[in-house]
């Protein structure tokens, strides 16, 4: 039990230090695996080194991933590629259906664009459309925040599942797909709170900057702007369904292809490519500015992310699985427990990212005793760590603050909208993650 208190201690530290001094995670978390390691005994050789090979064995799976990722959303938003998509699902949903149309924007484009860099992206046209139909920008600016919530804690190659399913061992591909079929209803339940709800505030943009979406010209068209995205989402898919044992392939040639394509790195870099054919209008100068731009984005998050790793290598280093293993003898609580410890991190310290990160470091040397260690078992972790992560955000979260002041909203209206969202969203995605546990658990 004395390595539980730890444990404990460990992850009040972490809340306290993030939450209310202001240390940054990286250091939080550097600091965290020290202690924990000297606490629970080991030598002080083999802690250096346990921290040294989790920080190196997780950035090597997905630092290079992370950054295209990064390079990849800050094209689209500097060539106007995000504009154009929703552009496009306006176009197909109608003016009236605009809170569902921004919804589907965010889901799209928090794929590779952080939620917050969405938001900001995304908020001028959700005033034009406030000014064109009189929907309350309430209802808008819930509706899209919903929907960049829901892939940002759910879809790789977001950095926060992507860095989650590196820590667990889990298949990318499965994380990917069942990340999407997670994160679908959960964005949708979110448009149905806004509309629902949040219409019943009136609120509308600043009226002393005449704010008009005009479409630039340079912007390129929707195929142009999904590829990105796209591209790599297909590669990756198609190579985890021909690396599952059922699935036997007779071409030799192009098992290989997709298998070689298919790995995250390949296909993360396709879409690098893809996003720099589509800004051809734009100087060198200014692509190279972009990428620039993109890569010191991703370094905090690569930092944060290979500190995560360097904890949970730690943590396995020490005698917590096999605590934990004994005091959940006879408990069913399973895939509810990332869940938890997700959402108890999220609300006290305000980073879905860094909640993904920590949970998912603690949550990996306990697999087998919570009865995960398959390889759905690792997918479903990831996702319920996810749906935790989204629970709930308020006022020590930053997203909070772009959504309250892109949106004009007070505090107030801020927290009865969007805090109350992203809780029905988590609370909302982790009964249909036990659901699907039910069906292939």
């Amino acid at each position: 039990m004395l390595i539980l208190f730890y444990l404990v201690l460990t992850i009040t530290f972490i809340i306290f230090a993030t939450a209310k001094y202001k240390i940054h995670p990286f250091l939080t978390l550097i600091v965290a695996s020290l202690a924990m390691g000297l606490a629970s005994g080991l030598e002080t050789s083999a802690i250096l080194k346990t921290l040294s090979e989790g920080f190196g064995n997780t950035l090597k799976s997905i630092g290079i991933v992370i950054a295209c990722g990064s390079i990849i959303g800050t094209f689209l938003e500097k060539t106007g590629a995000a504009k154009s998509i929703a552009d496009s699902l306006l176009k197909a949903t109608g003016n009236e259906r605009s809170p569902l149309a921004m919804n589907l924007t965010g889901f799209i484009v928090s794929i590779p664009v952080f939620c917050d860099s969405g938001y900001v992206i995304l908020s001028t046209l959700n005033n034009a459309i406030n000014k064109k139909t009189g929907i309350s920008l309430a209802v808008l600016g819930t509706s899209l925040a919903a929907g960049l919530y829901a892939t940002h804690v759910f879809v790789p190659p977001t950095p926060g599942p992507l860095a989650a399913a590196s820590i667990i061992g889990a298949d990318v591909g499965l994380v990917l797909v069942f990340g999407f079929i997670v994160a679908i209803p959960v964005s949708l339940v979110g448009w149905f709170w806004a509309t629902y709800y949040c219409s019943r505030f009136t609120i509308n943009p600043q009226t002393y900057e005449e704010e008009v979406y005009i479409n630039d010209e340079q912007s390129p068209n929707i195929l142009m702007a999904l590829l990105p995205i796209i591209i790599p989402i297909i590669l990756i898919t198609l190579k985890s369904i021909i690396d599952h044992p059922s699935v036997d392939l007779e071409n030799v040639f192009f098992e290989r292809f997709i298998s070689f394509f298919g790995h995250p790195v390949v296909a993360i870099l396709s879409g690098v490519f893809i996003a720099t054919i589509s800004a051809k209008n734009y100087s060198l100068e200014q692509q190279f500015n972009w990428t620039s731009s993109g890569l010191r984005a991703a370094g905090t998050i690569i930092l944060i992310t290979g500190a995560g790793g360097a904890f949970g290598n730690i943590l396995r280093a020490t005698s917590l699985s096999e605590s934990i293993s004994h005091e959940l003898i006879g408990y069913e609580i399973g895939i509810l427990l990332p869940f938890i410890i997700a959402a108890f991190l999220k609300t006290a310290q305000g980073s879905s990212t860094v909640s993904i990160i920590t949970t998912a470091a603690m949550i990996a040397p306990l697999l087998e005793a919570l009865g995960l260690s398959g390889e759905m078992g690792k997918v479903l972790a990831v996702l319920s760590i996810g749906a935790g992560a989204m629970t709930v955000s308020h006022l020590n979260d930053s997203y909070f603050w772009v959504v309250s002041q892109f949106s004009n909203m007070d505090t107030n209206t801020a927290l009865r909208c969007h805090t109350v969202t992203t809780l029905l969203q988590g609370i909302s995605g982790v009964i249909l993650i036990q659901f699907i546990s039910f069906l292939l658990l």
